[in-house]
């Protein structure tokens, strides 16, 4: 499925992994903000979340580490959805 099927979906949760300044200083609106470094600790939160979830942060590097921490612990249907600029504009396109 690509990035703009994934958007579509009205259960999609958005997760910015990137760091809190990062995020305040422009984010994809309506998407949580959860660092790469929180992601681990943050499994039950995740679990509980709709799906798909798509992670995202600035080039797609840090959100590809997350999406693998979170399937190696179980979690599917999760999606590197590559840089925050991207997904902003794949997501104003629908």
């Amino acid at each position: 499925m690509n990035l703009k099927e994934l958007l579509s979906q009205e259960s999609a949760t958005l997760v910015d992994v990137r760091e809190p300044f990062e995020y305040e200083a422009g984010h994809v609106e309506g998407s949580l903000n959860i660092p790469l470094g929180n992601v681990a600790a943050e499994l039950e939160r995740f679990e509980s979340m709709s799906k798909p979830l798509i992670l995202f942060c600035r080039s797609g590097g840090r959100s590809g580490v997350a999406t693998k921490v979170l399937q190696s612990k179980g979690l599917e249907d999760v999606h590197n959805g590559g840089g925050w600029e991207g997904v902003r504009d794949a997501k104003n396109e629908l």
